[in-house]
């Protein structure tokens, strides 16, 4: 079985790449098309594993002329997937997802809280 699948006819302006892990914990790498919405047409590219040498391998199969139509990926702030994006992808800009940005401003308001409770305790 390939460890790797991809459908470059799917790619579009505006990409989406993350790690997934599937059953027994496999992780895999997903790129999919947001205009597709999850629907029929939505996979580009599904790729065992995480390693951005082995993922950028992969997708340099898909000719550069079609990578180089990408305008915009969504990504998390993993070190690995901005490598993957800025090699394979470097037309695209990089955007990272709104859960990634949303946990780090949540992280920095609870710092911010414990330090104040703390704060008022020794004012105590």
């Amino acid at each position: 079985a390939k460890d790797w699948l991809l459908f470059p006819e799917n790619i579009g302006k505006h990409l989406s790449i993350d790690e997934v892990a599937l059953s027994k914990g496999e992780l895999y790498t997903i790129i999919t098309n947001k205009k597709a919405k999850g629907k029929a047409g939505s996979i580009v590219a599904i790729i065992a594993g995480t390693k951005a040498e082995q993922i950028i391998q992969h997708l340099y199969k898909i000719p550069s002329s079609k990578r180089n139509k990408v305008k915009e990926i969504t990504l998390d702030m993993a070190n690995a997937m901005k490598l993957i994006v800025t090699k394979c992808f470097p037309k695209a800009v990089q955007v990272t997802d709104r859960f990634h940005v949303q946990k780090l401003a949540l992280d920095a308001l609870q710092d911010i809280r414990i330090k104040h409770r703390w704060e008022a305790i020794e004012k105590e």
